[in-house]
């Protein structure tokens, strides 16, 4: 089949999780349809990085994107007056529509795959004969769950109005793909709280590559707690502002020379005001090669407490076998057991003990991390965990040719 990846951002180099989640996808579809990737790029490197695509894809498009606190401004005004969520109508692209429109006239596809909500409004309308949303989360919910946490004022109020309208929209989109790709069944049960009617959908997780991410087991002389996520991304600053500011203090009281590296491109302010000897917090911006932080920690927090969809960093810190203390949120999605791949906690006295529990408890640790990295091996590897994207588009098979009735058998009626 001939397959348009539609993408908000160039999933390479994969370094994020949503970048991973994606290239992995392009991999596994790669191996057995022509995928032409059309993707936003906001730098020239962004660009560049597209390029090293090319022995993928059959053909790849970049459309430039331009972001700014005052083009913001704009955009929050146009969502006021329109209706739609800022955040589509922030991504909404002249440009990025004049490209798929180019294309299609050039050529004859099977199908498009929206990666992400705010690419649906560019694949909706779209002539072809499958149309697949990918939902990496049910995106409403991060925006409902950070209001809940914002102090009353102004913010709070556009908020409140954003995730309504997410919610609304979510809704209305999904019930007009052929198909909705959903990462977990929690995240599908919230999308079909947000309109209350049903549509197509097939859980498919994000998966991670087992084979390049080599286990090692835990060592006594490993001793720092690591925080791996892009800091740019509010719900993992705040989560990240909260285990340094409440409770990565409570574990130096009983692990006095313990350090928290935080890890992440782009770092606010508020995160990298907290580095310092006093504090034991090391604040390290993007690291390109994580290998050598990573053998250094002892285990990995995923401090988050809103958020949607599935934590990579999870999955990737299973594989490498260091073992994970998540709040509840942190680890939705993911198939692991509280207690046999990981330890849970929610408030900052619990979260404490459960660090300072694996950071002298040396052999529970090595049994969480062995545990993770069979269940990652089982579930998450993308060779296999991805597998359900050959009932969506079948390996052997005529191509669709117009013919939608492929698609109708394989999900149903196609809705709008």
């Amino acid at each position: 089949m001939r397959i348009l990846l539609l993408t908000q951002v160039v999933p390479y180099p994969p370094d994020s999780g949503p970048k991973i989640k994606t290239f992995n996808l392009l991999r596994y579809l790669s191996r057995r349809h022509a995928v032409h990737l059309v993707s936003f790029a906001r730098s020239r490197d962004e660009a560049a990085a597209a390029e090293s695509l090319r022995d993928l894809c059959e053909g790849v498009t970049t459309v430039g994107l331009r972001r700014s606190a005052l083009r913001d401004v704009g955009y929050l005004v146009r969502s006021l007056v329109s209706g739609r969520p800022f955040l589509i109508e922030r991504d909404d692209s002249v440009a990025m529509r004049a490209s798929i429109t180019a294309l299609l006239q050039e050529r004859r596809f099977d199908a498009v795959h929206a990666d992400q909500l705010s690419m649906a409004q560019f694949a909706v309308d779209l002539s072809v004969p499958l149309r697949v949303l990918d939902e990496h989360n049910a995106v409403w919910t991060i925006v409902h769950r950070a209001t809940i946490r914002e102090r009353w004022g102004p913010h709070r109020l556009v908020a409140e109005l954003e995730w309504r309208k997410l919610r609304r929209y979510e809704a209305e989109i999904c019930q007009k793909f052929d198909l909705v790709t959903v990462v977990s069944t929690h995240d599908y049960l919230a999308l079909l709280e947000s309109g209350r009617a049903i549509f197509p959908a097939k859980v498919i997780p994000i998966a991670v590559d087992t084979g390049e991410l080599k286990f090692r087991a835990h060592a006594p002389e490993d001793g720092h707690v690591v925080s791996v996520a892009t800091m740019f991304y509010p719900p993992n600053a705040d989560g990240v502002h909260w285990f340094a500011t409440e409770v990565f203090p409570v574990v130096r009281r009983e692990v006095p020379r313990v350090q928290f590296y935080v890890v992440g491109g782009r770092p606010p302010l508020k995160i990298t005001r907290l580095a310092g000897e006093r504090t034991g917090v090391v604040v390290t911006g993007y690291v390109a090669n994580l290998d050598p932080l990573l053998r250094q920690s002892a285990v990995m927090v995923v401090p988050v407490h809103s958020g949607s969809g599935m934590r990579v960093k999870i999955l990737e810190a299973f594989a490498r076998g260091i073992p994970v203390v998540s709040t509840t949120v942190g680890a939705e999605g993911i198939d692991a057991r509280p207690g046999e791949h990981l330890l849970i906690a929610d408030e900052p006295y619990k979260f404490a003990r459960a660090v300072v529990r694996l950071l002298t408890h040396p052999f529970e640790a090595e049994r969480l991390a062995r545990a993770g990295r069979d269940l990652v091996e089982r579930r998450y590897d993308w060779r296999s965990a991805l597998s359900p994207l050959d009932e969506i588009y079948p390996i052997h098979c005529q191509r669709l040719g117009g013919d939608a009735s492929v698609a109708t058998s394989l999900f149903g009626p196609a809705n709008g």
